[in-house]
């Protein structure tokens, strides 16, 4: 997901996301096609210059994250929930820090795992 990497503050988030799709469809269902749909969605939006809208497709995929994470394990879908929409609140602050916290969270969760680049 390289491509994606001029788009937002901190793009190892989403990369990771991406990355894990397979291995989260296999536990969760495959309604997390429709949380990748949202997500380049936003990213789309993002590239065209509509945070708004970034902010908002991005958004919709973590919520559709956290709902499918409910299913599964309601009291982790309500963790996922909860750092979903902390997530989004501080994109709208434009508080990048606390995003970056709150989709780490959400990233852990999910099983996926950050290799920093060398």
């Amino acid at each position: 997901m390289a491509e994606h990497s001029h788009l937002i503050e901190f793009p190892e988030a989403l990369e990771a996301l991406f990355s894990r799709m397979g291995e989260m469809r296999a536990v969760l269902g495959p309604g997390i096609d429709e949380v990748e749909a949202l997500l380049r969605a936003g990213l789309a939006a993002r590239e065209r210059g509509d945070v708004p809208g970034a902010v908002a497709g991005i958004g919709r995929a973590m919520d559709r994250l956290a709902e499918l994470a409910t299913a599964h394990d309601p009291a982790e879908g309500e963790i996922m929930r909860a750092m979903a929409e902390h997530f989004r609140r501080a994109l709208e602050r434009g508080a990048v820090g606390e995003a970056r916290e709150a989709a780490d969270v959400m990233r852990e969760r999910s099983g996926s795992v950050v290799h920093p680049k060398r």
